[in-house]
């Protein structure tokens, strides 16, 4: 009875892949343009950081002291932190903030000689503690250059393409495939069949997983070849997020593609969807650069939630249990869209 069940399922995804595989236009934009982003995109900014100008003191002795007089001389330009030790180091490490100022004498700057970010905020700092002390150049102060994969805009950047491209292969790859067979009149077709909405749909989503597999192993790969991009998390714990966010797109793909009945139709409803997604989600610049009042709006985006967990995990070596909040927004979705379209579904 169980292979009854699967067999109109493994039918179905098998159409799926070869009808992919027959269009060499969605196999480009599915595996070669990544790649050719990434590349374009990691040159271009091999060496740069986002451009967001804050710094951070560790806690303990001449912390408050040292803040104070930043903050009274350091005008717009700056943004002062006062953190944990640890929190302070992590947030430099990840690219939270540009520098570190550790009090003491002499005070001492800590920061990455290679982003353009931290070089403007040393200058900045600087000038204020030496008009705090009365006058320029009247304190010494020493500085600590690091270099470390994991604080550089290319680590930012690629778990965000890898979102980005997790989105579009559920929305794009769905949607597409979707209202095509219903333009063909396929699904009429299918109709008359006693196969199920749910192994139909279901389909769908298997067969964009198969190829979305091999998308994410050659980016990441390419990726960690050319621009040493650090793979601090486990495999295991890479694929959940992954596999969990293609699904996610995959049920709002669905959703997007359950009535509409041309391609241009679902073609403005998934630029609808998308848009905000590509500009406030975290894809090429930091989502906290908005607005407090919209964030937390922003935080419960899916391709938000997806971007944050796969850097914790990348970048940050973080555990599946320790993006869970992340990850329960992603199934959140996932779990709502699909049940949606499931309901609303039309063949006609």
């Amino acid at each position: 009875m169980t292979g009854d069940r699967l067999s109109p399922l493994w039918q179905l995804t098998l159409w799926r892949t070869r009808e992919f595989l027959r269009e060499p236009e969605a196999v480009f934009w599915v595996f070669a343009f990544p790649i050719i982003l990434s590349l374009a995109l990691g040159i271009a900014f091999k060496n740069r950081a986002p451009d967001n100008v804050k710094v951070a003191i560790p806690a303990g002795a001449g912390a408050a002291e040292l803040k104070a007089a930043l903050d009274a001389n350091g005008g717009k330009k700056l943004e002062t932190l006062v953190l944990d030790s640890a929190e302070a180091y992590n947030r430099l490490r990840t690219g939270g903030v540009s520098l570190l100022v550790i009090p003491g004498e002499p005070v001492t700057l800590r920061y990455d000689s290679t982003r353009q970010e931290s070089d403007i905020a040393r200058l900045v700092v600087a000038s204020a503690l030496q008009e705090a002390g009365g006058r320029r150049d009247v304190r010494t102060i020493g500085e600590v250059r690091v270099t470390e994969p994991g604080s550089r805009y290319i680590d930012f950047l690629i778990p965000g393409l890898l979102g980005m491209n997790i989105m579009g292969t559920g929305l794009w790859g769905i949607g597409f495939g979707l209202v095509s067979a219903r333009q063909r009149k396929l699904l009429k077709r299918f109709l008359a069949t006693p196969m199920r909405k749910s192994n139909f749909m279901l389909a769908f989503m298997l067969s964009r997983l198969v190829f979305l597999t091999l998308e994410v192993v050659s980016v990441v790969v390419f990726a960690w070849a050319v621009f040493s991009i650090p793979v601090r998390g486990s495999v295991l714990a890479i694929a959940g997020v992954v596999l969990l966010g293609a699904t996610s797109f995959a049920g709002v793909g669905l959703l997007v593609a359950s009535r509409a009945r041309t391609i241009e139709g679902v073609s403005g409803l998934m630029n609808l969807v998308m848009m905000p997604m590509w500009i406030c989600s975290g894809v090429f610049f930091s989502w906290s650069r908005f607005p407090e009042a919209v964030q937390p709006f922003i935080r419960l985006l899916p391709l938000t939630a997806l971007n944050d967990a796969l850097r914790a995990v990348m970048i940050d070596g973080e555990s599946l249990v320790g993006v869970a909040g992340l990850l329960g927004v992603v199934a959140t979705w996932g779990l709502v869209t699909f049940g949606v379209a499931f309901k609303i579904f039309r063949w006609n």
